[in-house]
Parts: C-alpha cells; sequence; structure tokens
C-alpha cells in the first residue's frame, strides 16, 4: 500500500495535513507516504486543480482539505487490505 499527498507549494491547508500525517505516523505505522505537488503534473492539476490538499491510497481518494484520520485508519485495517474501494 502506498499514500499519495497531493499538494502545492505555499498552501497553509496542505502543511497541516502533512504536519498531521507525521504525527500520525509517530503513532502508528503508515504505509510510505509519497508528496506530489500539483502543479508540476498537468494531470493532477487538470483533475484537483485548487482543490488540494488530497491525500490518495493507491490513487483512490481518502479525503480532502483536512485529514479525515478515521476514515485513513478504516481503510488501512488489517482486515481490509486488499479491499481499498470495494463496497
Amino acid at each position: 500500500m502506498r499514500l499519495t499527498l497531493v499538494s502545492r507549494q505555499d498552501c497553509e491547508l496542505c502543511e497541516e495535513m502533512a504536519h498531521e500525517l507525521a504525527r500520525l505516523g509517530r503513532e502508528r505505522a503508515l504505509p510510505p507516504i509519497d508528496t506530489v505537488d500539483v502543479d508540476a503534473d498537468p494531470e493532477l492539476t487538470r483533475r484537483y486543480g485548487l482543490n488540494v490538499p488530497v491525500l490518495l491510497l493507491e490513487g483512490s481518494v481518502v479525503c480532502r482539505h483536512r485529514l479525515d484520520r478515521a476514515e485513513l485508519e478504516r481503510l488501512l485495517r488489517p482486515d481490509r487490505a486488499g479491499t481499498h474501494g470495494a463496497p
């Protein structure tokens, strides 16, 4: 599993989500987190524009703007492994 934080430079909400993810990572094991700049990729810019930060798990949206810790933890539960995006 892999997390991706889609963010942009000088974005307070993006910095806040990165900080909250770092704090959560000190409390529990998290998958690796890649941070990508939405403005560096035309496809990401088209998809998310100003709607950042976005946290993705294996490419699927977990949350936008604010970290939804409960949803992230639910998706990371061992009994959910391999079922992300399943109904």
